[in-house]
């Protein structure tokens, strides 16, 4: 089915306007011809104030020895050049962006379109990660994360001396019960799964020491506000 000329132009203006990340059109030579509303959101200039200013405008890696390489690459086999760059918003402060580049027939069948996406939120949540990983690895309290079929997904350090035990390998696996088998745990994980916090203080057998107190704290694992399972801390009571 043939779609009429300006049927296309309008249903390019819509698609570029609905895209996530900025896109940015050019000649082979970087000067800038069109881009989406999305650009303002990154970069902080209007429409009219990149109009003609090359792409390193906004992105100053991309040098004119790197658009001859970009361009020798998209003439060959590549569909697509992505790399990474340094992201310069109008007022000098900067962010990380991914950048994908491929050709596109607008004014000649060598422009070029540039796909950016701020690689900033995600970096700040993998670094939020982490840390989280890093304060789980090194908390005094056992930390144990089970899924939602009660099977032990990770535990701590301090889990597995808690337990005597020389890897998690002993751990991941195995049934909620198999090392916290003690009444009312197996209730209140389910109570945690359901989407309680519980706290409780039982008497367990150790070994060594014979009976000790514990007290365990179990709350669901949410993500994107679903439960797939519960984490909890076990720590002797004193």
């Amino acid at each position: 089915m043939n779609i009429p000329c300006n049927d296309q132009k309008s249903l390019y203006r819509q698609i570029i306007g609905g895209l996530y990340d900025a896109l940015l059109v050019t000649d082979p030579n970087g000067h800038i011809l069109q881009l989406n509303p999305r650009v303002g959101d990154y970069f902080q200039y209007t429409e009219g104030e990149l109009m003609d200013k090359t792409i390193s405008a906004v992105l100053p890696d991309v040098s004119a020895r790197m658009l001859a390489r970009i361009r020798t690459d998209l003439a060959g086999a590549a569909r697509h050049a992505v790399f990474d760059s340094v992201c310069l918003r109008k007022d000098g402060s900067q962010f990380l962006g991914e950048v994908s580049v491929s050709l596109i027939d607008l004014l000649s069948k060598k422009d070029l379109m540039f796909v950016v996406r701020n690689c900033e939120p995600r970096r700040k949540q993998i670094e939020q990660l982490r840390s989280y990983c890093n304060a789980f690895k090194c908390s005094l309290s056992a930390v144990f994360v089970c899924d939602a079929a009660r099977i032990y997904r990770s535990v701590n350090a301090a889990f597995l001396k808690m337990f005597g035990l020389e890897s998690d390998a002993h751990v991941v696996g195995h049934p909620f019960e198999h090392y916290l088998p003690d009444e009312p745990l197996p209730l209140f994980f389910e109570r945690a799964l359901a989407g309680e916090c519980v706290h409780c203080r039982v008497v367990a057998d150790a070994e060594s020491d014979g009976p000790v107190g514990i007290d365990v704290q179990m709350m669901p694992d949410l993500q994107k506000d679903r439960i797939v399972g519960v984490v909890g801390s076990v720590l002797r009571a004193v």
